[in-house]
């Protein structure tokens, strides 16, 4: 069974400004919580026993502020207040606190609203070790906030992605969650990287394969998606009261 996992909390968030003139974004709230809290949520849901949080801009105020939580995930965090390392940076500096893996790995400013099925408990069910190296959430482009690109990934016919590459467009984006093993991150320095070095070797190994998400995806990186993420929300409030 997974029980560990990484979120990965440590950006600048600059893109979020002026929001996070004072706090780290993961400290941004949306729909009266910060978005730290959206993800531990998910976690303690989905019976996650251990988080690691890396840690960088405004770190003293995120770093207590996860300590005052009292329930979910026992919180441990990767200091990396000299130095900012990305998204597969920040994981190799946090391997000796991470076990050996496979673990869960989530981006700060990914939440979501569920669809028939809770998505990282049957993300979790869908891993196999056997097979996989990395396991993506992707969500579809036209069910997404914030998003404004032109897609990333596609699916062959046995679930292994394909990167768009040369074509214009791609039906999937990868939704800041997956699950990954950790043995190539071992073999990496602790150096500013991101993942993208490891998916290239999954890749062509034929190991790299993607989970679709069943709900709605909303990639709250700036203001104004923000924005659009609490009202969201609160419209689907609004639906169950």
């Amino acid at each position: 069974m997974i029980t560990t996992a990484m979120v990965l909390a440590a950006g600048h968030g600059t893109r979020m400004r002026p929001l996070t003139n004072d706090r780290a974004k993961a400290m941004v709230e949306v729909g009266g919580k910060p978005l730290i809290d959206h993800m531990l949520d998910r976690l303690t849901d989905a019976g996650i026993e251990r988080a690691v949080v890396n840690v960088h801009a405004h770190a003293d105020h995120l770093e207590a502020h996860v300590k005052t939580r009292t329930k979910g995930p026992k919180i441990i965090i990767s200091d990396e207040r000299e130095a900012l390392l990305e998204t597969g940076g920040g994981i190799v500096k946090a391997l000796p606190l991470l076990g050996e893996g496979p673990v869960l790995v989530c981006n700060i400013d990914a939440i979501w609203q569920e669809g028939a099925a809770p998505l990282i408990p049957s993300l979790l069910a869908r891993w196999d070790g056997d097979i996989m190296d990395d396991l993506l959430v992707l969500a579809p482009v036209e069910k997404t906030l914030g998003y404004h690109g032109e897609g990333d990934f596609l699916f062959a016919h046995d679930g292994r992605l394909e990167y768009r590459g040369d074509r214009d467009t791609a039906p999937y984006v990868y939704a800041g969650v997956q699950i990954t093993k950790l043995d190539r991150l071992a073999k990496e320095p602790i150096e500013p990287f991101t993942r993208k070095r490891i998916w290239a070797h999954t890749l062509a190994e034929g190991t790299l394969y993607g989970h679709p998400l069943d709900g709605f995806w909303m990639h709250v990186g700036d203001p104004k998606a923000r924005d659009e993420a609490e009202a969201r929300l609160r419209a689907e409030e609004a639906k169950k009261a």
